[in-house]
């Protein structure tokens, strides 16, 4: 038997297989074929590991890679930070495929779109009907399930049930940004959106988003928030490191089209409209999202004014509203049985330049606060639960999608990383190309008519398990 590739002497790390200790990994046909202590058959090609970690690739459970959001240098951006899976969480989903046709860099992405009135949706009610036809356009073109803008572009509670209803009922997968045009996405906001979940499951972005002491003490926010979600056994979360957020800086009559751009801009001590956001971008508040060298960054001062004013205000911004003790602590709590309170790291970046599940989240590690499998457990091994995918993702059984991350514990940066068995990032220069897609049956042609390869995922296959419903 001769493999198509072995990492030799690296520490593998996986809890889901039970593995942590020094270990050759063999790939053959794109799928994991061995792990074991030393492996003595050949391979087409070896890479010699020793003293890195082999861990199964990072999937990152909330990304924006869309015109709308993110933009053209995502696929890159991410594939420098050791991701091998990503989920677009917004769309639009036509704009998501045709940049990962553009610019893949070769990772497994998925996309929700999203429901916004005046967009996929006339109003902010829109009745079943209405939601069904956005479904099967959203499936038809390659996305796996729908996403309530809440924070963003409310819909009535009784519309955002339905959203949630509807994606049960099919098989999709839903995410809900808490809010809605009752509630604002703080913690009011994400009581409700875990009761009009109506038992169904439910992907629930950003906990820290609802945590950021708008109301109280950030950090008895972030414990209220953790305790709301641990009576909803069929709601999965996520929470990120980063100490900013992500926003729209359009606007439209003179003032933001995001209410979530609207409040950050008052916490701020701004006016809310298109005066107080040029000032808040002079004086270094409201962060643009500049692209430039393959890469975005963040900028403020009249760089960034220049070049809101160029994109007609209709470019990516940030601000630093995350505090440290909510993000740490979401990272850190667990539930009376032991698992995390919340499921997973993610990080709501791809073109957003927040990309840090290696830089931040090993960071934890080194403080002892998480061991290296809890954070594969986080970063990997979870996610890919949260999205359907754990019998072919987030571990590095035999049999398994060949998607590993190497990474250099005592700098907390990715070297190697592979998707399905092809390298995607070397040494810190991104080699990957192209795109697999994972999308529903009906998603099929559009994918491939852009050249893009696909898992296809039946449906009710990409969607939150149960908690208390093991591994496959």
């Amino acid at each position: 038997m001769t493999y198509d590739l072995i990492l030799r002497g690296g520490h593998v790390c996986d809890p889901r297989s039970g593995v942590n200790g020094i270990a050759d990994v063999a790939f053959e046909g794109g799928k994991v074929a061995e792990v074991a202590p030393q492996i003595s058959a050949p391979a087409a090609r070896e890479e010699d590991v020793t003293g890195l970690h082999v861990l199964p690739g990072l999937i990152d459970s909330h990304v924006h890679v869309s015109g709308w959001m993110g933009g053209g240098a995502g696929h890159r951006m991410l594939a420098l930070a050791g991701v091998t899976t990503a989920l677009d969480m917004a769309g639009p989903i036509d704009s998501v495929m045709q940049i990962a046709a553009r610019t893949g860099t070769g990772l497994t992405l998925a996309c929700i779109d999203y429901v916004r009135p005046g967009h996929t949706v006339d109003t902010t009610n829109p009745e079943m009907p209405e939601l069904e036809t956005g479904l099967a356009r959203a499936r038809a073109a390659g996305a796996v399930g729908l996403k309530v803008l809440g924070g963003h572009f409310p819909l009535t509670p009784e519309a955002s049930g339905r959203v949630i209803e509807l994606c049960g009922r099919e098989g999709a997968h839903v995410a809900f940004h808490a809010g809605t045009l009752d509630t604002p996405q703080n913690l009011d906001g994400l009581r409700q959106a875990c009761e009009l979940a109506g038992g169904h499951p439910l992907h629930m972005p950003h906990v820290n988003a609802y945590s950021r002491g708008f109301q109280g003490p950030a950090v008895l926010e972030a414990y209220e928030a953790a305790q709301i979600l641990s009576r909803y056994p069929n709601i999965w979360s996520e929470s990120y490191l980063a100490p900013i957020n992500g926003n729209s800086a359009k606007c439209a009559n003179g003032i933001p089209e995001s209410v979530a751009t609207q409040r950050n801009l008052i916490a701020g001590g701004y006016s809310a409209d298109i005066k107080g956001m040029e000032q808040a971008i002079l004086e270094g508040w409201a962060h643009i999202h500049v692209y430039a060298d393959g890469v975005t960054r963040l900028e403020t001062g009249e760089t960034a004014v220049a070049a809101w004013r160029e994109s007609e205000t209709d470019i990516g911004m940030s601000y630093f509203v995350n505090p440290a003790d909510t993000s740490i602590t979401l990272a850190l709590l667990r539930r009376e049985t032991g698992r995390f309170a919340i499921d997973a790291l993610a990080t709501d970046g791809g073109g957003l330049p927040r990309n840090d599940l290696c830089e931040r989240g090993l960071a934890l590690v080194h403080l002892n606060a998480l061991s290296l499998s809890e954070f594969v457990l986080k970063t990997s091994a979870e996610p890919a639960r949260m999205m359907g995918l754990s019998a072919r993702k987030g571990h590095l059984a035999p049999g398994a999608d060949a998607d590993v991350t190497v990474i250099d514990l005592g700098r907390r940066q990715p070297v190697l990383s592979f998707g399905s068995g092809r390298p995607i990032l070397r040494r810190g220069d991104v080699v990957g190309s192209g795109t697999t897609m994972v999308v529903a049956p009906e998603g099929v042609a559009a994918a491939q008519a852009l050249g893009l390869e696909t898992i296809v995922a039946e449906h009710g296959s990409f969607r939150p398990v149960h908690h208390d419903q093991p591994p496959t």
